[in-house]
């Protein structure tokens, strides 16, 4: 009987890349996306590479923000848990990129941040974390074994030019991560911050200058090439093994060096 993973974010970059990795490893996955209608037959194409690897998957179009929607999300993985036979899910993926990239400061105050902005890029982006694994906790539906990942950035260390609310937003979610490996320890869950490097993905698209940032990206990293969602992938599915239960609450480097290069 296979596993059951849910991916947060799975209709491109790491969430993609992911899901067809774990889906290789035997996981079934349960994909939460936010896609227009141009964009959904690249879901269906990852749903058809999925089952054509011989695993089952659901995805569901929705805001991972919206407190109902998460709950109707995970009533449904409960009934196929169930009609399975399977009682937990074991692998929870966060990577989610929905933020607002404005400056703080801008010279007039319709081009700088608002709080609405701030706040949903804080809640999407590192808050909804906490939200979905209280859920997945309080109805049992991840216990002893489960492992959690969550997508970080050089940027909750460093600053670039609109990034604010994001770099905020990385620097809350692995605080997050590490009150919350301290609070599953306990219940044998893990949970780790993946810093994966520079890499394009339609989320890097969309900060301005994107292209400069892949360009010193690729010529500082000593593997002498940007990373890659399948290179970050590919490190969750070695990850995801039960022989990596003592690994929890830290930030781990998926990124070939690039971030020890002054």
């Amino acid at each position: 009987m296979a596993d059951w993973a849910l991916i947060l974010g799975a209709s491109s970059g790491f969430g993609e890349a992911t899901s067809l990795a774990l889906a290789r490893e035997g996981f079934n996955i349960f994909g939460v996306h936010l896609d227009r209608r141009s964009t959904l037959p690249n879901v269906q194409r990852i749903i058809h590479d999925i089952e054509a690897l011989g695993r089952r998957s659901e995805f569901f179009n929705i805001n991972a923000g919206d407190e109902d929607k998460r709950r109707d999300v995970l009533n449904r993985a409960a009934e196929v848990l169930q009609a399975e036979g399977h009682d937990q899910i074991r692998v929870l993926l966060h990577s989610l990129a929905f933020g607002t990239l404005k400056p703080f400061l801008a010279q007039t105050p319709e081009d700088s941040i608002t709080k609405t902005q701030m706040d949903m890029t804080l809640d999407i982006m590192a808050h909804s974390l906490v939200y979905w694994v209280q859920d997945l906790i309080q109805r049992k539906l991840m216990g002893q074994g489960g492992r959690i990942y969550a997508m970080t950035s050089a940027g909750s260390t460093r600053i670039f030019p609109t990034y604010g609310a994001v770099s905020a937003a990385k620097a809350a979610l692995e605080s997050h991560i590490r009150q919350l490996a301290f609070e599953l320890a306990p219940i044998g869950i893990t949970i780790n911050a993946i810093r994966a490097g520079v890499t394009d993905t339609p989320a890097l698209r969309k900060i301005p200058g994107h292209e400069h940032m892949a360009e010193v990206a690729a010529a500082r990293n000593p593997m002498g090439r940007m990373t890659t969602p399948a290179d970050v992938a590919a490190a969750i599915a070695v990850l995801c093994q039960p022989s990596t239960h003592w690994i929890t609450g830290t930030v781990i480097g998926v990124d070939g060096g690039e971030d020890i290069v002054a």
